[in-house]
């Protein structure tokens, strides 16, 4: 993607899936306008899910996957298999490639079963119906196509952009925090694991939304931020800070002015913010020899100094006198079984969609697994909690619990 692309998170995750052989490869191909996945009639051609970030009209801009077949088998098929299903936790919008000529099988029930579970809207695609003797009249969930003849093809884009029109996360960053002609400051120290002359994505995606939200946003360095508010007439209507200066900012910061960070703006934006808070409480039972699973969902060249694998890490054994044991994911990476760890301590998720962040909370709360964010947990060790979620009224109540 270019500089001034949409970030894979704020896409539209289209998910291809069906039975190998079934043309998913080809109508995906059909549907983008190009030679996007690899064609073949041997089944089980597509060995990994490919992704693809686009322009899909009429619906905008989207990220395509075409899947392995569900029904692969043997050893190296079952892994096939298991990432397929690892995008189904990210999917916002799925489409069930069917043979229409072989129609469904119970691989293809099975499936539908998962996204009728999961709350994902769905559309069954009969393709090769350019082999059918006459094409039956479709269900309201249902689409004749034809890849090589592209019959309809222009049909399913408008029925899959109906079904991600209810899927746009109606949560803001921070747009509804604020109002026009608004000052925001945003403490943004200069971030070694971001790409030279660029801020990182979170940095990125505050400003646009303050500015989307007519108001103005003053971008400073942690060491600035004392004498910038001295100097400004008007007292900012929030300061926003990267979680890594968290002290520093608070005690730069009036009492009278709001202040959170980038991390729990986004913990809000994903959707696991109330979760965050209730885990924190964790942190309090943690005994010797716990294990804490560190997860980000990106992946970068981890510095000497980075936060997730060598700074929270520091920070909580000092906070907290004991020594533990940490385990670390990024990017893709999310374990099934949550049960060894004690606690998840997660990013912001800004690389993750909705859906994908959600699933990673709701995974975490039904195995019984405390979950928190990296934001909250570091404004907790810093005793600036409570000040932190100010702007969140409602979720300070759940400290409370």
């Amino acid at each position: 993607m270019g500089l001034n692309d949409t970030p894979a998170a704020g896409r539209v995750h289209i998910g291809f899936f069906g039975r190998r052989n079934a043309g998913k490869s080809s109508l995906v191909n059909a549907v983008t306008g190009q030679n996007l996945a690899l064609v073949s009639p041997l089944k089980g051609t597509t060995t990994d899910p490919v992704y693809k970030a686009m322009e899909l009209l009429p619906l905008g801009p989207v990220m395509i996957i075409d899947t392995p077949g569900i029904d692969d088998d043997g050893p190296l098929g079952a892994l096939r298999v298991e990432r397929t299903r690892q995008v189904l936790h990210k999917t916002d919008v799925a489409v069930l490639i069917v043979d229409a000529p072989g129609g469904k099988r119970q691989a293809d029930e099975e499936l539908i079963d998962i996204f009728r579970s999961r709350n994902i809207p769905y559309l069954l695609a009969y393709n090769k119906s350019d082999l059918l003797d006459h094409i039956p009249a479709p269900g309201a969930e249902e689409i004749y196509v034809s890849a090589l003849g592209k019959y309809n093809i222009d049909a399913l884009k408008e029925k899959i952009a109906a079904l991600a029109a209810g899927t746009e996360n109606k949560l803001q960053l921070v747009g509804d925090l604020i109002n026009p002609a608004d000052f925001v400051v945003l403490v943004t120290p200069i971030d070694k694991a971001a790409p030279k002359g660029r801020l990182i994505l979170p940095q990125q995606q505050t400003i646009r939304d303050i500015l989307e939200a007519d108001a103005a946003a003053i971008v400073v360095k942690e060491f600035e931020l004392r004498e910038t508010l001295s100097h400004l007439a008007k007292k900012p209507k929030l300061v926003i800070t990267d979680s890594q200066v968290f002290a520093k900012a608070a005690a730069d910061t009036p009492a009278d002015i709001p202040l959170t960070s980038f991390s729990i703006l986004f913990a809000r934006y994903k959707g696991m913010l109330e979760a965050a808070v209730k885990g924190i409480k964790e942190m309090e039972r943690l005994e010797d020899g716990d294990l804490l699973l560190i997860a980000e969902g990106c992946t970068h060249h981890r510095q000497c100094d980075d936060i997730g694998s060598v700074k929270l890490p520091r920070w909580i054994r000092n906070y907290t006198g004991r020594q533990f044991q940490f385990a670390f994911t990024s990017g893709g990476e999310f374990p099934e079984d949550l049960s060894p760890y004690k606690l998840i301590i997660h990013c912001g998720g800004c690389m993750l969609n909705e859906r994908a962040m959600k699933h990673r909370c709701q995974s975490a709360l039904a195995q019984g697994i405390r979950i928190t964010n990296y934001g909250i947990l570091i404004a907790y060790m810093q005793g600036i909690l409570r000040r932190s979620l100010a702007v969140f009224p409602h979720v300070l109540a759940e400290l409370e619990e």
